[in-house]
């Protein structure tokens, strides 16, 4: 049984894709409804955990946070989920703590992570998935980040509104070597949150030689998946 004086961490991702293998080291799961959305209680090591989707993009993403946060006090939020790099400095795998948007201390959770590939660098949240080599390398020269969300900024307002430290660690699941095997527009339908099976269906059959690509990013992903539910369990012990 958890104290009052042990630690309430929330862990956000934006889909159940990106969870999956965190859910799994949870112990005492339960389901959580509260003002309209659901996250999935359980704990490690003693720590209350509360993981929350906050679904892809500004608009689900705040309105889901800001119910996710309303009447609900953590001691610490973790902004975790994918990434995609900029730059070559980055490989599919990595880690990215992102500094801009971090306000725990950083060099506690970087030696939390000495066994990781893990880079301490800007996160650039933006509007859409980013699939050109030209367009990556063009925001990675204005903006100075290494990778891009969808999401981070948008928690980070919520975070500074409520008062809840934040700490950002996002995996690497796509670079300028290692792309999209498909149109982002194929790839997640961003108005329904999920991917239209039929969409990506008719485009393969369209594009067979994306299935082999598609192999390979499935694969790249489920890595990343694993090295991220790692890496949150090695910082969760240690916060």
């Amino acid at each position: 049984m958890l104290h009052a004086d042990e630690l309430m961490i929330a862990v956000t991702f934006a889909l159940p894709a990106e969870s999956s293998g965190f859910l799994r080291r949870l112990h005492n799961k339960s389901r959580s409804h509260r003002n309209g959305v659901t996250a999935v209680r359980g704990e490690i090591d003693h720590r209350a955990i509360e993981v929350f989707h906050t679904g892809v993009g500004e608009k689900t993403c705040r309105q889901r946070i800001r119910r996710f946060l309303q009447d609900q006090q953590f001691d610490y939020l973790i902004s975790a989920g994918f990434a995609g790099a900029l730059n070559d400095q980055l490989q599919a795998g990595d880690l990215l703590l992102a500094k801009n948007f971090s306000i725990v201390d950083l060099s506690g959770v970087r030696s939390s992570l000495a066994n990781f590939p893990v880079h301490m660098a800007n996160l650039l949240t933006v509007p859409s998935m980013i699939e050109s080599r030209e367009e990556r390398n063009k925001i990675a020269q204005t903006t100075g980040a290494l990778a891009v969300d969808m999401e981070t900024e948008f928690i980070a307002r919520a975070c500074t509104e409520h008062g809840v430290p934040l700490l950002s660690l996002r995996a690497i699941t796509d670079t300028l070597r290692e792309p999209f095997p498909a149109p982002a527009k194929v790839l997640f339908d961003i108005d329904r949150q999920q991917t239209s099976v039929i969409k990506l269906v008719l485009y393969l059959v369209k594009h067979p030689s994306a299935i082999p690509r598609l192999i390979v990013f499935a694969r790249r992903v489920a890595r990343a998946r694993s090295t991220l539910a790692n890496a949150l369990l090695a910082v969760v012990r240690n916060l």
